[in-house]
């Protein structure tokens, strides 16, 4: 066992884990946020996608021990108080989602895009969430939704602003 100590969503843990504990089943079985879904254990579909130290990661291809005094933050940790954030009311408002399992990871790795580049055209966003797969949508409204979150939709204007 290694002892890691990691903070999650703005809350720290301690904790002894398996040094071959993977940080999606940490996040999932120890902690109990269950957001973050695991689709594939290969990093193939992005479905597990968190940010770990302000950067983009699939949790299914990280160690728990490579996050050890780092931060973590799911996408249970992007609403305050109960407030969405723009990206995540775009995504409702949007349909940019269907069954809804590839929704935590297309968030958050638009978020890392819109940290990045706030006004990205369409084929920016589709370039940055190539490696998060979706099989009900089209992607048509989940670019929808990152382009209103960016405030670049007409027909959003000013009511979701990044």
């Amino acid at each position: 066992m290694t002892r890691i100590k990691v903070n999650v969503d703005g809350m720290t843990y301690e904790d002894d884990v398996e040094p071959r504990l993977l940080l999606a089943h940490y996040l999932r079985d120890r902690l109990g946020l269950t957001g973050t879904p695991i689709g594939c254990d290969t990093s193939n579909c992005g479905a597990c996608t968190v940010d770990l130290d302000g950067m983009s990661v699939k949790s299914c291809s990280v160690l728990t021990v490579q996050a050890d005094g780092g931060e973590v933050t799911t996408v249970e940790g992007l609403a305050v108080g109960g407030e969405w954030t723009a990206l995540q009311r775009a995504f409702h408002e949007r349909h940019g989602l269907q069954c809804g399992y590839c929704t935590p990871g297309m968030i958050m790795a638009a978020r890392d895009l819109l940290r990045e580049n706030p006004h990205p055209t369409s084929d920016e966003i589709r370039q940055a969430l190539e490696g998060n797969l979706c099989r009900c949508t089209g992607y048509q409204n989940i670019v929808r939704a990152v382009l209103a979150a960016s405030a670049q939709d007409q027909q959003v204007g000013e009511e979701v602003t990044a």
